[in-house]
């Protein structure tokens, strides 16, 4: 299941353009009550269409949103954590390379990733960005490195263009700030595919809210820049949400 629907992808366009539904509707030139429907629920690609253009949105993508499933993820060497959020989940993701065990996130609460990982236990943690729902366990794994772009819950502050060897990984941070600021994207060379830990900047077929139009446009420059530069095989493994290729989401993703 995505975690965005079609009604927070026009959603999140809305406020990362700063239009309300009504301007939205009279720039599309469609009713403005087939927009409100349409943010309720009641999906159209005709509608979608029109008001892409408008967002600066794929048409194609958004049109075909409501049937939009990236193919399951099948890396061995990368376990998906799915832990509770409230009544929504988050994602942990545990990446095995021999001796080398890598933990990107620990979800919500003090228990959950701890528990899901049974017996296994990371060599050491990386945090994408600073929200609740991403660093809820990190006391749960006294005396692991827990790496980070912020002093306040890290034990080694990360900044973006770092480079280092982990066993036979090599791990590279990327700026992926916008949704919240400052954030770290992971990504790891050395697995039978490349991969890119994106955290909340980056969903399959979304991308994370962001506090204000300027961030929003921020945060699409980032990953604008960075994902040109990546093969279509590259694995991404989102902070919600299924993992996905960067070859689907460039066809699926109506941001990008």
């Amino acid at each position: 299941m995505l975690e965005d629907d079609f009604t927070y992808v026009l959603r999140k366009a809305l406020k990362g353009h700063d239009l309300a539904p009504a301007e939205a509707a009279a720039r599309a030139d469609v009713p403005e009550k087939d927009v409100l429907a349409f943010s309720r629920g009641q999906f159209s690609a005709g509608i979608a269409r029109k008001l892409a253009p408008v967002l600066n949105l794929k048409a194609g993508a958004f049109a075909d949103h409501d049937h939009y499933h990236p193919a399951p993820l099948a890396v061995p060497e990368i376990r998906r954590l799915d832990l509770p959020f409230g009544e929504e989940q988050v994602n942990a993701w545990l990446v095995t390379a021999g001796d080398t065990v890598l933990l990107f996130d620990t979800g919500n609460d003090k228990d959950s990733c701890i528990r899901s990982l049974g017996s296994v236990r990371p060599n050491e943690i990386f945090i994408t960005h600073g929200h609740r729902d991403h660093i809820g366990g990190n006391t749960s794994f006294p005396g692991v490195p827990i790496l980070g772009p912020e002093s306040s819950y890290t034990t080694r502050l990360m900044k973006p263009g770092e480079s280092f060897s982990r066993g036979p990984l090599t791990v590279r941070t990327v700026d992926l700030s916008g949704h919240y600021t400052p954030s770290l994207g992971y990504f790891i060379d050395g697995l039978s595919v490349p991969v890119l830990v994106t955290g909340d900047a980056l969903f399959a077929g979304s991308m994370g809210g962001c506090p204000t139009p300027e961030r929003y446009w921020f945060a699409l420059d980032l990953l604008d820049g960075l994902l040109k530069e990546l093969p279509d095989s590259t694995v991404l493994l989102p902070g919600h949400g299924p993992a996905t290729t960067l070859g689907e989401e460039r066809s699926g993703n109506p941001f990008l």
